[in-house]
């Protein structure tokens, strides 16, 4: 195998049990619509099954806030060799070999096993699954069965297992299974709360036996065929599997029927060459190509992998979770990880799919209003977590401790920048794209209710003379309800300035649509005038005698602390000193004044400037959040620092693969996966926008040859290649 070839594989050999629960999370597929974790097809004891749809939200009534619906699993599938079932869960003396295998260049997961039943017969199992690329709803399975030694008698049982929940939490309100003779098997749920519908229904086609139909269980309809193998022969089995619910269909059962249709139809092989063509055009268009280093290749290519993967493609009324859909993490809500982490990289190389995720933020503006109102505020004020609805769904208390005492959660109340993340990507999106339509008439919308909304946000110190903004979180939520986080002020600021040059242009060029719109939000001159004075007037602490920002009012006065007689260690200081004894320290959970640096760049002070506040936070910062290494690689190799940068860097990048935070088995960390890319775009490349259109700085590694990447600007794909000499 030549190196090109290992940088798009990510395998594990033998069987480490100890890692069920990482190589699940890493090994998901999907297509943008589903997403399956990579459990066994026959299952394995506490494994976390998982298949789950944008968009497919429950509140059941025994949770705190709605959660991604785990629907019925599809992949079940059990080969039984002279009556024993086959597991790895089997001795070592019956399990002779193993290897699983992602294929991040084509998005097939497969798996190989050597297995010798108790009799003695050895037989060769392997196992195929893709989530097509091409057709939404289609998931394809391949099972092959050779007898290597002996003649055993086979039986394969192919099922849609309904008992799945989440962890334990049960919101179907019923499910329903069926069959069409034996054909077609399928399952059929309704949410308790939402009342969405589900149908997941499968065919099984085979070269050997004849099906029948079985039920398991109340909720486990199956297919079954039985048969004998001679030595040397093998059988093989296709299972189609169909995902449809009522967010897009009238009947999902008939949806996915008709779905299981066309796959029969068109066959195995034109569905994976189809499905291998469509991950090629992937590819070739968000794909980067480094020479020089086979570990940052496979990192990277990994990391883009799952960010495509949990890109809606075909709609507009849903987003990326935190933890992409690969696990339970954060409950599938989405963050501000998907604005400033994930959009860039689609805004550059998928700009269709950027447009799908900010839509979704403009197809909820009301339940952004919603929240600016109940809190007394003017304009658009995004959820911090946010769901199906657009409501603000982070909790206000934990479930009960132990002891009865619950945690207060201030994040839905505090980490109010959220407002302005989107806004910055819908700008972004729009610098880059020159999707006008766009942005006439939804992306204006968006910068100018949530600068209305600051508007009404900022408290003006009399005795000061000055702008202030109090209880705020900033990235750095180790510190909770502080004063003037300079994050917070100085992105407002910007905010306010990017909304009055968005007013300017529409009176401009689209005097008709001005006129509509500015009313409609109420943006007259007196409001302009109003953030013509805050901007002029936003207080951000500044050390004038040290040169550096303070991250909010009293950082300076918190107990310092050195994190480097604090490593190594496997847990995030908040867990270790406890979250209130956090709040009185030196340190910080993420890239905040760096994360300052990062979007805002030069309008943050000179390069000195940058330097002074790098020198003085970078010891700081514990990295309790995945969000921080990719915004410290990014800023480093913009500052010089080409070591920092680049172990920032690898360090993001193996976030997932090697598990370094230890919690990867509640999804792949996507907002860490969407950082490397900007790591490698912003940062080593030193790609940006100019007066004159985008340029390039680039201060790649010094062991790197080269960097070759794609991306569209105004609706023009350019092609890049950077060297050591560029």
């Amino acid at each position: 195998m030549t190196p090109t070839q290992r940088t798009w594989l990510v395998s594990d050999a033998p069987f480490n049990p100890g890692k069920i629960y990482h190589t699940e999370t890493i090994y998901t597929i999907g297509n943008g619509y589903m997403g399956l974790r990579g459990t066994f097809e026959e299952g394995y004891p506490n494994q976390m099954v998982s298949t789950l749809t944008h968009g497919f939200f429950n509140h059941e009534k025994s949770e705190l806030v709605p959660d991604l619906v785990n629907l019925p699993n599809p992949l079940h599938f059990l080969v039984e060799v002279d009556g024993e079932t086959f597991s790895m869960q089997t001795p070592k003396i019956q399990m002779l070999g193993y290897k699983r295998t992602l294929d991040l260049k084509r998005g097939v997961l497969t798996r190989e096993v050597l297995w010798r039943n108790q009799t003695g017969n050895v037989v060769k199992l392997s196992f195929e699954r893709f989530a097509h690329l091409g057709i939404d709803h289609l998931l394809v399975q391949r099972v092959t069965v050779r007898a290597v030694l002996g003649n055993p008698e086979i039986k394969v049982t192919a099922g849609i297992d309904g008992s799945q929940t989440n962890e334990g939490i049960d919101h179907w309100a019923k499910v329903e299974p069926a069959h069409e003779a034996t054909t077609t098997i399928s399952v059929t749920g309704t949410t308790s709360q939402s009342n969405y519908v589900a149908a997941v229904a499968s065919a099984l086609h085979s070269d050997k036996g004849t099906l029948s139909y079985q039920a398991l269980d109340a909720k486990t309809p199956a297919l079954i065929s039985a048969f004998t193998l001679t030595e040397g022969e093998a059988a093989t089995f296709v299972k189609f599997s169909a995902i449809h619910t009522s967010r897009d269909d009238a009947d999902p059962t008939a949806a996915a029927r008709g779905t299981l249709i066309n796959a029969a139809a068109s066959g195995y092989d034109k569905l994976l060459a189809d499905h291998e063509a469509a991950w090629a055009a992937y590819w070739n268009d968000s794909g980067i190509e480094i020479e020089g280093d086979e570990v940052a290749q496979r990192a990277l290519r990994f990391c883009t992998y799952h960010v495509l993967i949990a890109a809606p493609r075909n709609s507009e009324r849903a987003s990326i979770g935190a933890k992409t859909l690969s696990g339970p993490g954060y409950k599938g809500h989405v963050f501000w990880d998907t604005e400033l982490f994930m959009v860039p990289l689609l805004t550059l190389t998928q700009p269709k799919l950027a447009r799908n995720l900010l839509m979704y933020r403009y197809h909820n503006l009301q339940g952004a209003r919603n929240k600016a109102k109940a809190n007394n505020y003017e304009g658009a004020m995004f959820p911090w977590e946010s769901t199906d609805t657009g409501e603000e769904t982070t909790p206000s208390w934990s479930h009960p401790l132990p002891d009865g005492t619950r945690i207060r959660i201030w994040t839905g109340d505090s980490e109010q920048h959220i407002s302005t993340d989107v806004a910055y990507a819908v700008l972004q999106y729009w610098q880059w794209t020159g999707d006008e339509e766009f942005f006439l008439n939804q992306g204006a919308e968006i910068v100018l209710d949530t600068a209305v909304f600051w508007g009404s946000r900022v408290e003006y110190n009399k005795d000061e003379d000055r702008y202030e903004i109090s209880q705020q979180i900033g990235p750095d939520e180790y510190h909770e309800n502080v004063n003037n986080s300079a994050f917070t002020n100085s992105m407002v600021r910007w905010h306010l300035r990017q909304a009055i040059e968005v007013r300017d242009w529409l009176i401009q060029m689209h005097p008709e649509r001005a006129t509509a719109l500015l009313g409609q939000l109420k943006v007259d001159e007196t409001r302009i005038h109003q953030w013509r004075t805050i901007i002029d007037k936003m207080y951000i602490p500044f050390d004038k005698e040290q040169g550096i920002y303070e991250q909010f009012d009293g950082f300076f006065k918190l107990k310092p602390m050195s994190l480097e007689h604090w490593s190594p260690r496997w847990a995030n200081m908040d867990w270790i000193m406890g979250h209130e004894e956090t709040q009185g320290y030196q340190f910080i959970k993420q890239a905040d004044i760096v994360m300052m640096m990062a979007l805002l760049g030069e309008e943050t002070g000179s390069i000195e400037t940058r330097k002074a506040n790098w020198n003085y936070y970078y010891p700081l910062v514990d990295h309790g959040s995945s969000l921080s290494p990719s915004t410290h690689a990014w800023v480093a190799s913009r500052l010089g620092l080409s070591a920092e940068a680049y172990d920032m860097f690898i360090y993001a990048g193996s976030i997932d693969l090697e598990d370094l935070k230890g919690n990867v088995r509640d999804g792949i960390h996507a907002a860490a996966s969407g950082g490397v890319w900007e790591s490698v775009i912003w940062g080593f490349a030193g790609l940006s926008l100019g007066a004159s259109g985008f340029q390039f700085d680039p201060k790649l590694p010094a062991h790197w040859k080269s960097v070759k990447f794609r991306f569209y600007y105004k609706g023009k794909q350019h092609t890049a290649t950077l060297t050591q000499d560029s």
